[in-house]
Order: structure tokens, then C-alpha cells, then sequence
């Protein structure tokens, strides 16, 4: 997993609430294995029409988004069924982080153990974000994770709060079996201490 520290890139605006994980990646795709690239199923049955043309309209089709590594929507992003694939299909589509107000709680735990970080924020402060993005389209955010801050276009600057276990993990670059790997000097000392008990 690529390690997350600071991230300063284009954000593309998703101005919905409620966009569940078959919004993200449709059902027809969950049979694909991991190695499939999912960022080509990303938003697949919202992003383009019954012929497979991009839809104008969706914002993420707007090539002043083309670069995009930071999503920023409304509330409860990432709701409905626990899919990881949506996840991967969001990493695979080259996002680092998604900003809402809310997350569906799969979703968000999904998200930490893949690399991708799910921000919360204010519902206020990301309706401010939603209208600057696409007032400005190819407008730039900074995500400082070890601060835990996002810095809009105009420089204000928001807090959020991450659990610490997956703060250090992100930082660091570790998914759950990576940070295992990293405690085998000690579970190794305890299961001889615990053989000669």
C-alpha cells in the first residue's frame, strides 16, 4: 500500500448525497478478480448512457477533473451494501481520498484498510468545498494527514479527525497484514515465552 502523508491535487466535485457502492462500481462488475482495473467501472452506470457514451453532465467526465486524486460529495458516501469494490474501484480511478460530511461505516473502514482516505467534514464546510470546485474547475485541495487538515483553494483551513491505529498505518503505508509483519520480533518473543511457561 502506498504510503499517505501529504496530498496536494486537483479535486473533482460530486455535489449527491446517498451515492451507494453500486453507484461506485455496479453489480455486473463484483465478479472481476482484484487484478482487474476498477477504475473502469468506476460510477460505470452514472458516468455514461445506455450506449456506453460519457454523459456530459457528470462531473467527473469534465476533463478539468481528468487529474483528480480528491473527491469531494455530499452526505453518507459510500452507503448501502459492503462491497470492497468500490473501494478498489476508487483507487484503481487514481482518487486518494474522498471528502463528505458522511460515510456509510463499511465504506469508511473499507477505505482505511486500502490506502484511500475518507475524510469528514463539516457538512457546511464541504457544501463551500462543493461550490469553490466547481466554480474553479481543476481547483486544487491539500490534504496534510499527519495534521489532519485540508486546505481549500483559498486557503482556509479544516480539521478532521482519524482513528489513530489507521493514521499510523496510512502514514506508513501498511495495510492490516503489512502491520503484523511489522510486530514479528514481539509475537515471536511471546510465543517462546509462552512455550517455556
Amino acid at each position: 500500500m502506498e504510503a499517505f502523508n501529504r496530498l496536494d491535487a486537483v479535486a473533482a466535485p460530486l455535489a449527491r448525497i446517498n451515492i451507494d457502492t453500486d453507484q461506485i462500481v455496479p453489480a455486473l462488475y463484483l465478479q472481476k478478480p482484484r487484478s482487474a482495473n476498477f477504475g473502469d467501472f468506476l460510477f460505470r452506470d452514472v458516468r455514461r448512457d445506455a450506449e456506453g457514451a460519457l454523459r456530459a453532465d457528470f462531473p467527473l467526465n469534465d476533463p478539468a477533473y481528468a487529474e483528480a486524486r480528491i473527491l469531494v460529495a455530499g452526505r453518507n458516501f459510500g452507503c448501502g451494501s459492503s462491497r470492497e469494490h468500490a473501494v478498489w474501484a476508487l483507487v484503481d480511478g487514481g482518487f486518494r481520498a474522498v471528502i463528505a460530511p458522511s460515510f456509510g461505516d463499511i465504506f469508511f473502514s473499507n477505505a482505511l484498510k486500502n490506502g484511500l482516505l475518507p475524510v469528514r467534514l463539516a457538512e457546511d464546510l464541504v457544501g463551500g468545498l462543493l461550490a469553490t470546485l466547481k466554480a474553479r474547475p481543476g481547483a486544487r485541495l491539500c490534504i496534510d494527514l499527519a495534521a489532519q487538515s485540508v486546505t481549500a483553494p483559498d486557503g482556509s483551513r479544516a480539521s478532521f479527525e482519524i482513528d489513530p491505529f489507521a493514521l499510523h498505518c496510512l502514514l506508513e503505508g501498511l495495510d492490516e497484514l503489512d502491520y503484523t509483519l511489522t510486530q514479528s520480533a514481539r509475537i515471536e518473543a511471546f510465543e517462546r515465552a509462552r512455550a517455556g511457561a
